[in-house]
């Protein structure tokens, strides 16, 4: 996928219609749904409720056949203007086969969420050219500063500046407890391309694998151990799907277990082990994944990676 040929959802206004599915894990509270409407109405969107997004069976949120419908319908609904969905978990590799892939790409919209998500959001792009937002699930309470970084990304036409340094006004701004790292110094630019690894990995060997090639890749995870982190990335050097990348974006690996009964290590020195040989831009610790106060990054879009700073530069809008 090249940039000429990506094609950027219209921006979320005030008033759209924004439709709220559960595509993969189950919506334990009730109060999920109520949270994740009013959090769409406290935004100026009208949220409109999938019909199956409540359901549950075992640990997923309903049938993979409701999940699916719920989906596609939000899809073909010509009357919806954005896609958010209230939770990741797991489910969507089970029905990813079935999506309407043709109607995304007659009506782009905006679809919303991380985690799981992205076996939805990354072969979107792929299929289609969509630009799709690894951003914060409805379901969850936003925080001021997440809140005000969707909104920056999705309504705002001219939204490119500086990610690294831009800052929301004073009374929104929720300052970050880790640094960003300096693993590889240096700038790199390339089109934004990634999400939580391990549905990165499960992609692999599939259609909607992406060309990581002149790209910046980011990934993120939660309750992986460091072997497991480990693991993933030589899967994907193993397999060359690091060739060629222009430059590395690391987010958080949430609750990350760095030992075991077999010894213990650093992330500095599995990340270094990987990407080091690449010779292309390195910095971890971006407020991106399982965290309460994160970016919200529009896939396929053109960015600016100085990792000897330790900022992100959007170079253009993700919406129009």
């Amino acid at each position: 996928m090249t940039s000429k040929n990506v094609v950027r959802p219209p921006k979320l206004a005030p008033g759209s219609r924004v439709a709220l599915i559960a595509p993969a894990g189950p919506l334990l509270e009730r109060d999920d749904l109520t949270r994740g409407q009013e959090l769409v109405r406290a935004l100026g969107w009208e949220p409109v409720l999938g019909a199956n997004a409540g359901n549950h069976e075992g640990y997923f949120s309903g049938s993979d056949a409701e999940r699916l419908a719920d989906l596609n319908a939000s899809l073909k609904d010509d009357r919806i203007d954005g896609i958010w969905c209230l939770r990741g978990g797991y489910g969507m590799t089970r029905i990813l086969d079935g999506v309407d892939f043709a109607t995304a790409r007659r009506r782009p919209k905006v679809v919303l969420g991380y985690s799981d998500i992205t076996a939805l959001l990354v072969p979107l792009f792929v299929e289609t050219g969509l630009v799709t937002f690894h951003g914060p699930i409805a379901k969850t309470e936003m925080g001021p500063f997440a809140r005000w970084h969707l909104d920056r990304v999705v309504t705002n036409v001219s939204a490119a500046g500086r990610l690294g340094r831009i800052k929301p006004p004073a009374d929104t701004l929720v300052p970050q407890k880790d640094r960003i790292v300096t693993l590889l110094p240096g700038v790199a630019e390339g089109q934004l391309i990634g999400g939580n690894m391990t549905l990165l990995q499960c992609l692999i060997g599939t259609k909607w694998w992406p060309d990581l090639r002149g790209s910046i890749l980011f990934v993120e995870d939660v309750h992986e151990d460091l072997s497991s982190i480990d693991r993933m990335f030589s899967h994907m050097r193993l397999t060359g799907k690091l060739e060629g990348i222009a430059g590395v974006l690391i987010g958080r690996f949430t609750e990350m277990e760095k030992g075991g009964d077999s010894g213990a290590d650093g992330l500095d020195r599995v990340l270094e082990h990987y990407l080091a040989p690449l010779k292309v831009p390195v910095a971890y610790g971006f407020p991106v994944g399982h965290i309460d106060e994160q970016w919200t990054l529009p896939i396929g879009v053109k960015a600016r990676l100085d990792a000897t700073a330790g900022e992100v530069d959007l170079l253009e809008p993700a919406v129009v």
